[in-house]
């Protein structure tokens, strides 16, 4: 409102003078003559100086109604797309503003969506290097976990058994000897038990080996500290690194439910290539069990159907209850696949 008053104000302070100065120029009246014409003459009983003034001024008054709407309408449009540029983080030009206005808004917005991009790179890349730092520290807490119990608890619970084992065979038929047995076999469980947690708690690092021989020497390690039999074949195969890295941890965990629940004397671990496809295979002669039943979870396989997806493959489980189980990955070779593909990250 004040801004309309202003504009009228100066308006008919312009036009009047505008009048004023044309009159005395084109009709070249005394200042007499001047104030007879405009003070004398009257129409519907008013001076034509007040008449002239009223129509001056509603004009100015129209004028700057008029400047003022214009200016607002523009303006609120600017506000608009300036709401559009923060709210919906868009912008489209629009024909009712000016070609440097819209120009100078959408280098606004370029430079916005440029900040944005750099911002959600940033935070990003900050995530990445925090999940990645805590996946180290998890990495090597697993690793200390593992040397404290090899070095400590695991080698307790071998003494304690090779001296229950000595009681057993030494004490007469009686009471005492069935109670030593029970505690023996529980002890070796518990032995096994151990045995399966170090074998989990060891990472999946393949440390640039291939899968095949990252296998072997699990398979070896691991020969030398349990009671059944472990036979494999393993073929090199060319698989990117996320998939080696999660076909590795299929077979570790696997072996690690195979060494704590399925009291097997046979294990046999096959790694091949058939038809396009990589084939991990893990079978034991063990105590199996009813897939239709729940209880296939003790076995931790749902884990390792996850690990197959994550990596584009499937996996089949068989298992008959008395006869053993049988855990079978396979998985798509990609013509081309790079072995440092890091794509897919185990956990």
């Amino acid at each position: 409102m004040k801004a309309i008053i202003g504009r009228t104000i100066f308006l008919t302070l312009t036009f009047s003078t505008i009048v004023a100065v044309f009159s005395y120029l084109f009709f070249a009246l005394s200042i007499a003559e001047y104030q007879r014409l405009l003070l004398d003459t009257e129409a519907a009983d008013m001076p034509l100086l007040v008449w002239l003034f009223t129509t001056i001024f509603i004009i100015s008054l129209g004028i700057a109604s008029w400047i003022s709407l214009n200016s607002r309408t523009r303006e609120n449009i600017i506000i608009g797309k300036l709401q559009d540029l923060y709210a919906k983080q868009e912008f489209t030009s629009s024909n009712k503003m000016k070609k440097q206005t819209n120009r100078s808004i959408e280098q606004l917005y370029e430079v916005l969506e440029a900040q944005r991009n750099s911002l959600r790179k940033i935070t990003d890349e900050r995530v990445e290097t925090q999940d990645k730092m805590i996946q180290e520290r998890i990495v090597q807490e697993r690793q200390r976990l593992a040397r404290e119990l090899h070095d400590s608890v695991s080698q307790q619970l071998f003494a304690a058994s090779m001296l229950l084992s000595a009681l057993a065979e030494q004490a007469e038929e009686g009471p005492i000897r069935k109670p030593l047995q029970q505690v023996e076999r529980m002890v070796q469980q518990a032995q096994l038990e151990m045995r399966a947690l170090l074998l989990h708690l060891r990472p999946a690092a393949l440390h640039n080996q291939t899968l095949a021989k990252g296998l072997e020497e699990l398979l070896s390690e691991l020969q030398e500290k349990v009671t059944f039999d472990i036979t494999h074949r393993l073929e090199d195969i060319v698989l990117s690194k996320g998939a080696e890295d999660h076909l590795f941890r299929i077979a570790q965990e696997t072996l690690s439910n195979t060494l704590r629940h399925a009291q097997a004397t046979e294990v046999e671990i096959l790694l091949i290539e058939r038809d396009g496809l990589a084939i991990l295979r893990v079978q034991d002669n063990g105590v199996g069990f009813k897939q239709d039943d729940g209880k296939g979870g003790s076995y931790g396989l749902q884990n390792v159907k996850e690990r197959a997806i994550e990596i584009g493959g499937s996996c089949k489980i068989v298992s008959v209850p008395s006869q053993g189980t049988i855990v079978e990955v396979k998985l798509p070779i990609l013509k081309g696949e790079l072995t440092d593909d890091s794509s897919s990250v185990g956990r």
